[in-house]
């Protein structure tokens, strides 16, 4: 299966990382920037096609997104298992560190935490296989390359995952409205972040399944931030106590 990646910062990532098969790369003809000429001489150094292709074309394959005049064809991103996160964190000496994404809809809130979970030193991230969006373009081209490093597990149940990391040691806190006070909390030892649907927040089993409940404090008139804002607050958190 291909999938089209687009977005100049996206493109050199997965150039640069070279771990997945790369078809050609399309650039507009008119695209002269120094982003689009450093994919150009990527393209040359590692004998990747490069063909023109004008913006209309671009505007088609991209579906409307915002591709800055390149497009790389690509093999889609390649999920692996909690074995592979649980090495990712001993091949770095640390403690492990995981999100959990519980049924995300929106491409751009995925790709949104993927890029603040990579930044904030996550050893990868989980979501579910059903009733959630996938590793899909619009996901890789708002991960802005967080995909080429953050490896992600794709699992049948998110509740029997986190009963599973329970057994291997991992703390599970879930982002929640009248949860403690997320700065008053310890994140010590191995966590795993649950952050649940848009506007729904976690379901009543995965809540139950969670170690503990942590929320944000709303001071002004509305009574809940987006997710990925939310995620990203919690994220560095998290990252601050283990000395990130």
């Amino acid at each position: 299966m291909q999938e089209v990646l687009f977005g100049i910062q996206p493109v050199r990532e997965v150039l640069k990382k070279a771990n997945r098969p790369i078809d050609c790369v399309l650039i507009a003809s008119a695209a002269a920037s120094l982003g689009i000429s450093a994919i150009r001489q990527m393209c040359r150094d590692l004998d990747i096609p490069v063909k023109q292709s004008d913006v209309k074309k671009l505007d088609l394959i991209c579906e409307g997104g915002n591709h800055q005049g390149v497009a790389a064809m690509v093999a889609a991103a390649e999920y692996v298992t909690l074995d592979t996160l649980f090495a990712r964190a001993k091949e770095c000496g640390e403690s492990p560190f995981f999100v959990v994404c519980a049924g995300l809809e929106d491409p751009h809130n995925l790709g949104a935490i993927t890029r603040t979970a990579e930044a904030a030193g996550a050893h990868g991230m989980i979501i579910p296989e059903r009733r959630s969006v996938g590793l899909t373009a619009a996901v890789a081209k708002t991960a802005a390359g967080a995909l080429e490093y953050l490896p992600v597990a794709r699992v049948k149940n998110i509740a029997a995952c986190i009963e599973e990391l329970k057994a291997r040691g991992v703390w599970l806190y879930g982002a929640e409205m009248g949860g403690a006070p997320y700065n008053q909390t310890n994140y010590s030892g191995a966590v795993g972040l649950v952050v649940g649907a848009e506007g729904k927040g976690l379901g009543q089993l995965i809540k139950s399944r969670c170690d503990f409940l942590v929320s944000l404090p709303m001071r002004g008139k509305i009574e809940s931030l987006n997710v990925s804002v939310a995620a990203g607050i919690l994220l560095y958190e998290i990252a601050k106590q283990r000395g990130g």
